[in-house]
């Protein structure tokens, strides 16, 4: 498979049948070249001949990121981006080959979702790429930074006085904004300054426990819609072993890029795949893990209504996943 060629036409996919001829040919390539999901799709006695359609692609449990290198590409990585999680759990790891890809997937995910994007100033709550190298959130708002290139754009998470002012300046002359951060330090910073957002985007990345504190992500919105006089909160759902995020406007359903799908497996039997509108555990394809693993099943729940999808908690005795834990 030709990756140059192969990456342009995940990103100009347009119909379900190109999805479907998309996934198909990754899924092939990684079954040749990534050993482990080799041994795993032989292992649960799947025949990679009578995969025909992507609901009958095998899913590698998520839980391997943690234990194994999990890479479908001769070359070196060059990059890998660690999960958050807590000083108590064993941290996923996901081995890049080809920045390049993420680089691609969260630009074209970020203008699909936020339109004239670089018509809005970026100021980001979170650890900058120098306090956390292996942080794929860390990766994403850099790259967004260097693309928006105003100025004031930056991370703010050591300098929120700062951040106060260049907000006020913002709605004084009625500048567009967006404040994007980890889920408790947006909440942090909105008690702490109260401001009254007319102009702003608020994103949060999701995540909704910090120190043993868990908050429902309602009742999260809630206080940040309070305090900033706001209407709307944004949320982020987004991994270190994937290289796209979705997004959540109407405070349920998170949307998708066309170049990523959410599948919804039994709870009880993981081979089984509900189509339709269903509940259970969340499975991803994500088409631009072409050198890692494409089809994870994560530990989430939640449900889908057509191409959306909502979640709703985490599978029993599973570790806590949330990128606000990169303060710990």
């Amino acid at each position: 498979m030709d990756i140059n060629n192969y990456s342009n036409k995940i990103f100009n996919i347009k119909s379900e049948t190109e999805f479907n001829e998309c996934a198909i040919d990754v899924f092939k390539f990684q079954y040749k070249f990534c050993e482990l999901y080799h041994k795993f799709v032989d292992g649960i006695g799947v025949n990679p001949d009578n995969v025909k359609d992507y609901f009958s692609v095998p899913f590698l449990p998520i839980d391997f990121f943690k234990t194994n290198k999990i890479i479908s590409s001769l070359d070196n990585h060059e990059i890998v981006f660690e999960s958050s999680g807590s000083t108590s759990d064993v941290k996923s790891k996901h081995y890049v080959t080809d920045a390049r890809l993420y680089t691609k997937s969260l630009t074209e995910t970020f203008n699909l979702f936020f339109k004239n994007f670089n018509n809005n100033k970026l100021f980001c709550l979170v650890p900058s790429l120098v306090e956390k190298p292996s942080s794929s959130l860390a990766f994403m708002c850099n790259k967004l930074i260097e693309i928006n290139k105003n100025v004031e754009s930056g991370f703010y998470l050591n300098n929120t006085e700062k951040l106060k002012q260049n907000i006020l300046d913002c709605e004084r002359k009625k500048q567009k904004y967006i404040l994007f951060g980890l889920s408790f330090e947006i909440l942090n910073f909105s008690k702490k300054y109260r401001i009254n957002i007319k102009n702003g985007v608020v994103i949060e990345t999701g995540g909704t426990k910090k120190n043993q504190v868990r908050m429902i992500r309602e009742e999260l919105h809630s206080l940040i819609k309070k305090n900033f006089q706001l209407k709307d909160v944004v949320s982020e759902y987004g991994m270190a072993e994937l290289l796209s995020q979705s997004y959540c406007f109407d405070g349920e359903l998170f949307c998708s890029p066309p170049w990523k799908k959410i599948l919804i497996r039994d709870k009880r039997n993981p081979l089984n795949i509900k189509r339709g509108p269903s509940r259970g555990c969340i499975n991803i394809i994500d088409l631009s893990n072409i050198n890692s693993c494409s089809f994870i099943a994560t530990n989430d729940l939640g449900y889908k209504k057509d191409d959306k999808f909502c979640v709703t908690g985490r599978v029993l005795n599973t570790s806590q996943r949330g990128c606000n834990l990169l303060t710990q």
